[in-house]
């Protein structure tokens, strides 16, 4: 394309004052300031300048000046994305429970509710109503925590990550910390269990091999530079065959006639044994203050199902040093957080209505009965008058727990498959992500696949509405 063409083409597009005078885009000012709006007719208008100049073709160069109804109607649609939240509820159709990009563990509605109640007003965060004097934030869970694993003291920090970073640091800072090779794993986001610890200030001592560890290696790796022994749970990560690891019992029992502190990163960390409902044995909290772990790291929005927080237990003597590092108001949590868990900690007080009001406690408790009846439910109300628009069948398929939590276990679930007839299974997955609320779902050679497992009751009359406004 002729450079002349090109400014011609440049040249049709309005200025931004033109624009902004026009009656369509005045009506937006009873909402919005003149400086949004103008932002806003910027952004569109550089946009079609690019296109503009990236373009070789004089017909599509000058398709992109469009018509005034059409670049009115792009300047609309640019204040409306750019007014739109960012961070918007999605309905999760995924199957995976625990999923780390929509947001892991979501919340019980008794917890939402007295988050609303603290979110908006003033609360005794740091404040003892009793004596009228300053108090501590981690007051409000440390009592709970020990009521629910048995420790002898508590804190929570701001994740888990965190709380291994704090740990090691305070107890461990320029020393040794010796851990087994098979368990040096990377968890979310490229972060390394070895990264973390060298920003901690510890120096790692790698003992064992990739898939076999045995006591023995430990003791032989003890020096007088040794501070503390760590065990730590591999997330995602599983090692199968010819394989051995230290029990933490017996990591303890070595820690003991050592004279050194054992530290577990549980990772997910659970309160419930949920071996009862099918699914893998996992370790719980209470199994490993039981065992004798001196200090116990875990995840508030995996398996527990709060929100994001590093919790910290164990024996007393280790957690007042803890508690003493500088590092702890860096890490600490904020007012939402710590009411979000507290109230979460609160249900687990009554295990047997913990497993039906925690969300993640009841998708992976959940019956494949009751799972059946509901896909039933839903396939019913999708079929008929949109039946010339795609087909459906029900299938068995897998759910997964996710979150870093048992890595191999599947739940057995049944789906709804919608196979498109009109469009393509990749976009009906992409309009079902523009809708609001998102649909996220499973798409699986060339059909869209609905797990109810993961989407709650009260969420099936939009996850209907989504699927039809789509097709239709």
């Amino acid at each position: 394309m002729e450079p002349e063409d090109r400014q011609r083409y440049l040249k049709n597009l309005p200025a931004v004052d033109e624009l902004l005078r026009h009656p369509q885009i005045q009506s937006h000012l009873k909402i919005f300031s003149r400086e949004w709006i103008i932002g806003s007719i910027r952004r569109t208008l550089n946009k079609k300048r690019q296109a503009i100049m990236i373009s070789n073709d004089p017909h599509e160069a000058a398709s992109v000046s469009l018509l005034p109804e059409e670049l009115l109607a792009a300047v609309e649609e640019e204040i409306s994305k750019a007014s739109r939240p960012s961070l918007r509820r999605v309905i999760n159709a995924t199957g995976v429970v625990l999923h780390t990009n929509l947001g892991r563990a979501p919340l019980a509605a008794e917890v939402c509710k007295r988050l609303s109640e603290i979110a908006g007003g003033y609360s005794n965060l740091e404040f003892d109503l009793v004596s009228g004097e300053r108090g501590s934030r981690y007051e409000h869970v440390e009592e709970i925590l020990r009521q629910l694993s048995g420790a002898e003291s508590a804190m929570v920090v701001n994740n888990n990550a965190g709380a291994v970073l704090l740990a090691l640091n305070s107890l461990a800072e320029g020393k040794e910390v010796i851990v087994s090779r098979g368990q040096l794993v990377e968890i979310g986001g490229s972060f390394r269990i070895p990264d973390v610890m060298k920003k901690s200030g510890v120096r790692l001592a790698e003992v064992g091999t990739t898939n076999r560890t045995r006591l023995e290696d430990y003791e032989r790796a003890i020096n007088q530079e040794t501070a503390l022994l760590l065990k730590v749970h591999t997330s995602n990560f599983r090692i199968l065959g010819f394989t051995a690891e230290v029990s933490l019992k017996d990591l303890v029992a070595l820690g003991r006639a050592k004279g050194l502190p054992v530290m577990e990163d549980l990772g997910s960390g659970c309160f419930v044994d949920l071996s009862q409902y099918g699914i893998e044995k996992e370790p719980t909290v209470q199994d490993a203050i039981e065992a004798g772990a001196g200090i116990i790291t875990f995840s508030g929005d995996k398996l527990l199902g709060g929100p994001q927080a590093g919790i910290i237990l164990g024996q007393k003597k280790h957690l007042d040093i803890i508690k003493k590092n500088p590092l702890t108001r860096a890490l600490r949590i904020d007012k939402l957080t710590l009411a979000g868990l507290e109230y979460t900690l609160r249900l687990y007080f009554n295990r047997a209505s913990a497993i039906e009001k925690i969300p993640v406690m009841r998708m992976l408790s959940c019956p494949a009965e009751k799972l059946k009846s509901r896909v039933k439910r839903l396939q019913r109300k999708l079929t008929g008058d949109l039946s010339h628009a795609f087909q459906v069948s029900l299938r068995e398929e897998i759910s997964q727990v996710g979150g870093g939590a048992l890595p191999l276990q599947g739940l057995p679930t049944q789906v709804i498959a919608l196979r498109p007839l009109k469009i393509s299974a990749a976009s009906m997955e992409e309009r079902l992500r523009k809708l609001n609320p998102a649909v996220i779902a499973r798409v699986q050679e060339g059909e869209i696949l609905l797990d109810l497992r993961t989407v709650a009751e009260s969420e099936e009359r939009e996850l209907i509405e989504g699927v039809r406004q789509v097709l239709e």
